[in-house]
């Protein structure tokens, strides 16, 4: 996953909460939407969340609906 430099990062923190990006924030990568886990591949901008209207999202080492990829 990539992030455009100066944009909020994805990963936890030193205090273990993770970080989010806004719908809106440039991105490139794979997200989940905070509020329903709906899961989308971006390039270019983070959108609102088509299925829950949601505008926060999160990479999948901090999602809890990030599936193991075992």
């Amino acid at each position: 996953m990539q992030i455009e430099p100066g944009s909020v990062g994805t990963r936890a923190g030193a205090d273990g909460v993770p970080h989010f990006l806004a719908a809106g924030s440039r991105a490139l990568g794979e997200f989940r939407c905070a509020d329903c886990g709906y899961g989308v591949v971006v390039r270019a901008v983070l959108p609102v969340c088509p299925m829950c209207r949601g505008s926060s999202w999160e990479g999948p080492a901090t999602s809890p609906y990030t599936r193991s990829r075992a």
